[in-house]
This record gives C-alpha cells, sequence and structure tokens, in this order.
C-alpha cells in the first residue's frame, strides 16, 4: 500500500501533518511527533504585529512609553503576549530543521503589504521548507467592501510570492461570497496551495465581571463538514494543492478529507488533547479503513468523491439544503407533551 502524498510539491510519506500550533515551539515535542508518524510540521503564526512592533522600536520602548499618551497602547500588542519574538522565531526554525528529517513549514499572519513582509525572505533564509500565509481578518469598518478586502489577500499573497522562491500556501477563512473565485485568483497570483479553514475564536460575555472575554476551545470532528464540501468543490477544478485544517480527530476524519480531495490533513486539537502518540492511532485507522475498502494508494483514494467524480454532486451545492430541510419528517410536540394545532 502506497500512502504517499504530495503537497505543495513537497513528497510526503503519507497526507497527515501537523497543523500551525504551540506543538513546534520547542524540540522535544516535534521530535516525538516524528517518531510518532507525523509527515511535516507547521509551526505557530508570526504575526504581522509582532514584525511591526519590532521595527518600530526596541520591546523595551514600546512598552517603556505605552501609556505616554492616549493612543499608545494601542499601537502592539505588549510583547507578553507572544511566545516567540521574529528573530526567535528565526532561530526556531534552524533549530527544527537541524533536528527533524520531516519538511517544517514557517507561518505569516497578516493581511496589509508592508515592510513587515521582508520576513518571508528571512525565514525562506533560516530554511523553511515552505510557507503558510494566514489571512486572517475580522473587518469591523463599516465602508470596507468584500472586494477591498479581497484585494488585500491578493496582494500580499502577490507580495510574498515575489518575495521566496519556496511553496507558498494561503490559509482562508469559509466567510466568503465565493470561495471558488477567491481560489481561482490566488492560483492566478502563483499560490502553491489552500488550507482550508482558520478558524475564527469568538469572544464571549462574562456576565459576573461585564466584560468581554476572549475564548478558545478546541475542535471536534463536527467542524469537518465545512472542510468537505468546499475541499469537494474545489478538488479537480483548480491546479493547486489542498489542505484540511479544523476538525480531523479519527483516521475515518481523514479518509473523509482526503476523499473529499485534500492532498495534506493538518492534525491540531487531537494531539493536544491526546499527545503526540495520538498520531500513530490516527494513521494506524486511516490504513486499516484504505485495506478493508480495497484502495491501493492515497492517489487513488484522493477526490474520489469531490464534486466531478461523487454520485450525486448535487450533495454539495443549493440542491441538498432544500433536500435536507424537506426530509424532516418528526413532528413538532411543546415540553408538555401536546402536538401543536
Amino acid at each position: 500500500m502506497n500512502l504517499e502524498t504530495t503537497y505543495m510539491g513537497l513528497e510526503l510519506a503519507h497526507p497527515l501533518m501537523v497543523g500551525a500550533s504551540p506543538l513546534a515551539d520547542d524540540l522535544d515535542t516535534p521530535r516525538r511527533l516524528e517518531d510518532a508518524g507525523a509527515a511535516a510540521i507547521v509551526m505557530r503564526s508570526l504575526f504581522q504585529e509582532q514584525i511591526e512592533g519590532e521595527q518600530y522600536t526596541s520591546a523595551q520602548q514600546v512598552e517603556m512609553y505605552a501609556d505616554s499618551f492616549s493612543e499608545a497602547s494601542s499601537f502592539f500588542p505588549s510583547t507578553s503576549d507572544f511566545a516567540m519574538n521574529p528573530y526567535g522565531y528565526l532561530e526556531q526554525i534552524r533549530r527544527l530543521k537541524a533536528a527533524l528529517r520531516i519538511p517544517v513549514i514557517a507561518s505569516l499572519n497578516g493581511l496589509s503589504t508592508s515592510g513587515w513582509l521582508r520576513y518571508a525572505r528571512l525565514i525562506e533564509q533560516a530554511g523553511a521548507d515552505a510557507m503558510e500565509l494566514n489571512v486572517y481578518h475580522v473587518s469591523t469598518n463599516l465602508w470596507e467592501t468584500a472586494a477591498a478586502i479581497e484585494e488585500n489577500i491578493l496582494e500580499s499573497a502577490r507580495s510574498v510570492r515575489e518575495a521566496v522562491k519556496i511553496p507558498l500556501a494561503i490559509k482562508l477563512s469559509p466567510f466568503f461570497t465565493s470561495i471558488p473565485h477567491i481560489a481561482m485568483q490566488l492560483r492566478t497570483a502563483g499560490v502553491d496551495g489552500l488550507v482550508l479553514f482558520n478558524r475564527f475564536y469568538q469572544p464571549d460575555i462574562d456576565l459576573g465581571l461585564l466584560s468581554v472575554v476572549p475564548q478558545l476551545h478546541l475542535s471536534d470532528s463536527s467542524e469537518l463538514q465545512v472542510r468537505l464540501r468546499w475541499l469537494a468543490i474545489l478538488s479537480g477544478r483548480i491546479n493547486t494543492s489542498l489542505a484540511a485544517s479544523g476538525g480531523v480527530h479519527t483516521g475515518a476524519d481523514a479518509v473523509k478529507a482526503v476523499m473529499a480531495g485534500a492532498h495534506a490533513v493538518q492534525i491540531v486539537s487531537a494531539i493536544l488533547k491526546n499527545g503526540p502518540a495520538y498520531l500513530k492511532v490516527l494513521l494506524a485507522e486511516f490504513k486499516q479503513w484504505m485495506e478493508e475498502n480495497g484502495y491501493q494508494s492515497v492517489r487513488q483514494m484522493r477526490g474520489s468523491l469531490d464534486m466531478t467524480r461523487c454520485p450525486d454532486p448535487a450533495a454539495f451545492e443549493r440542491g441538498n439544503y432544500m433536500r435536507v430541510l424537506n426530509s424532516w419528517r418528526d413532528t413538532p410536540k411543546f415540553s408538555d407533551g401536546q402536538v401543536p394545532q
């Protein structure tokens, strides 16, 4: 059985890789992940705000004058908010490359095009095998149009593509009016891969403190479905590598992602919950399913249920929306057991 796959030109032993997370922050955990069978590892993101803060002044100066006038403290996050400074990030790439045999993929998180993009070159020089650009953006401007946001994403992608020769993936959110269109434009801009999707961490309101508080929840398998839909819609129709990110917690989840069209499957939450050795379990389940269902290779399986090859393409379109809603047949009842008239 051949589990090999190609992701952005990188030859991987199999599709299961570690997604962007703190799991690459030291050397011990990445070594354990490699021993457990990880095909590649993505580092946590280096944020545009970190780099711009470093360029503006030293960290000590930013904090020293943070309260000197009313808006100064909002310019840059405190350095304590970040696990690594930009120079430490570059050094960690070098350390990981020296310690591991599997590909190391760096991650940049930003949207606007400015001086921070020079770090793309420095990341390449530090030895990263590929780069992932996470274009996480929450628009709060009433006058910012969807077209303007998409153009910013495309301009960032073009700028990074021009800056480096290593493979480049864009990590998208699911919140676009037309995901196929932005995907096609990114491919035209020279992007080698698309990662579907990043996760938007939603704030909550603490009624005791009367304040807005951040919330971080690990994913579960239910989050995979939106990834399957868009993997299947893009697979076979756009000439770029595809990766699933979010919702893969079992070997069966990984199988679904590959059958929908994923070249690679990024796993984070399942490892954080169960430890690095859990990758062995996922890979064993993945291989067992292939054996039991007669698949000889990952390439044979990939995209076998995408929109261009599945028996019912309407399952990914509006027709399925109507079908599912109309399939509900249970008669609703009130809490007192009475059927409404």
